[in-house]
């Protein structure tokens, strides 16, 4: 796993061009945003697919960003599948679990979650605090 995060005044995205078959059902240029949130974008490698590396993946994907947003004092949180941070990327199924179950955990503890729609190309704009910490990079 490769993590791209910002804590970010604002993020907004709009769905640009299906690039999976199975993408998630939106329409092209359904757009969403937030406000002070921490903006994760999450490259899920081959790597992380086996049974015993997935839940290590999982526990510290999840308590990185916990941290990061505990840092500013955020509650709100942005899942985007990012696969251009390097390495094999995994499957796409997997990929897609992965990422919500880390929303679903995230929720379960108090985050307000949002998903990027998964299998699409988006346009974004991105407005992020000035801070060394508002931009982290970690690979797991």
């Amino acid at each position: 796993m490769k993590i791209l995060a910002f804590q970010a005044t604002r993020f907004r995205w709009k769905a640009f061009v299906r690039t999976l078959d199975d993408a998630d059902d939106v329409p092209v240029g359904a757009e969403d945003g937030v406000e002070d949130a921490v903006v994760a974008f999450l490259h899920v490698e081959a790597k992380d697919e086996p049974d015993d590396r997935r839940r290590s993946v999982f526990t510290q994907t999840l308590k990185h960003l916990k941290w990061l947003a505990n840092k500013r004092g955020m509650k709100r949180v942005v899942l985007h599948s990012f696969t251009h941070l390097g390495g094999e990327s995994g499957s796409p199924g997997f990929a897609r679990v992965l990422i919500a179950d880390l929303a679903e955990r995230l929720i379960a503890t108090g985050y307000d979650v949002r998903r990027t729609p998964f299998g699409w190309f988006h346009s974004w704009d991105l407005g992020v605090h000035g801070e060394s910490l508002a931009k982290v990079w970690k690979e797991i």
